[in-house]
């Protein structure tokens, strides 16, 4: 299956939702495209876009105000949605575990393991599918907000021959070590907290040298920066290898769409210089 089900004319271009059968996480999934008028005429480079907690592919391309320097300049931006779903998908009350919470990696303990595959989504699937659905090129960058951003840096770090730039508003720098992501991790990959540090991206920055550029956007006013984010222990891990990392601290902007909002075309200009 592979329907499209809304399409809306936006800064000359088109903002597409779509849905899908996933193999991967055995569900069908929507995801929202925004797709410029000059990709008829050649094919353009892509941002992947990756939400937070219980966010859905709708709330980025309604709130962030990013189409129309995408229009400008020429990018297709994909927005998947944050976990698999459906009534046969296990879920939970928790807003940091389940449905909307799927946390970008690939579950292995019960009953999350069978569905919850999330970055094998991500970075296989989900390319095969944009590459024979839209008018994409191979040349791709990665962005996301909180844990979406932590999805983004921890799956381009991992896989530093997808994606040609990664971004991040907010991340869940440190997820091995806050309540967020220790809750989220023990329930998808297990008591050992060894394994964590495979999908976490202050630990893979000072794990591993990396080349891939990468930029932080973070507010001051943030309620969740010192508790949940810590992403002061990213930019210490990122001095280990000198890794290509530059954060940006806002003064007195919150954890908000209205903070995207505010610096997503900042964000767009720094991938466009490397698609």
């Amino acid at each position: 299956m592979n329907e499209l089900i809304e399409s809306r004319r936006c800064f000359s271009g088109v903002q597409n939702r779509y849905q899908h059968r996933s193999t991967v996480l055995d569900c069908d999934m929507n995801l929202s495209v925004y797709i410029p008028d000059i990709a008829q005429s050649k094919p353009l480079p892509v941002v992947y876009w990756l939400s937070g907690l219980t966010c859905t592919d709708r709330n980025f391309v309604e709130k962030a105000g990013a189409q129309r320097i995408a229009a400008e300049l020429e990018l297709i931006i994909v927005a998947p949605d944050t976990s698999p779903r459906g009534e046969h998908v296990p879920d939970d009350t928790s807003d940091s575990l389940g449905q909307g919470a799927g946390f970008y990696v690939n579950a292995t303990e019960e009953p999350w393991e069978n569905h919850y595959q999330m970055a094998d989504y991500i970075t296989q699937e989900l390319p095969t599918w944009v590459a024979e659905n839209l008018p994409a090129s191979d040349r791709r960058a990665i962005s996301g907000h909180s844990m979406g951003g932590h999805g983004a840096l921890t799956l381009a770090l991992k896989n530093p021959e997808l994606y040609r730039s990664a971004s991040a508003f907010s991340p869940i720098a440190n997820p091995c070590d806050c309540p967020w992501g220790e809750g989220a991790l023990s329930h998808y990959l297990g008591s050992d907290r060894e394994r964590w540090k495979a999908w976490d991206s202050s630990e893979l920055l000072a794990q591993t040298p990396s080349t891939l550029p990468m930029r932080v956007d973070i507010g001051t006013a943030d309620p969740f920066f010192e508790t949940q984010l810590k992403v002061k222990r990213l930019e210490k891990a990122a001095q280990v290898h000198q890794a290509p990392l530059t954060v940006y601290y806002h003064e007195g902007y919150d954890h908000s769409y209205f903070f995207i909002a505010s610096f997503i075309e900042q964000q767009l200009r720094f991938h466009a210089q490397y698609l």
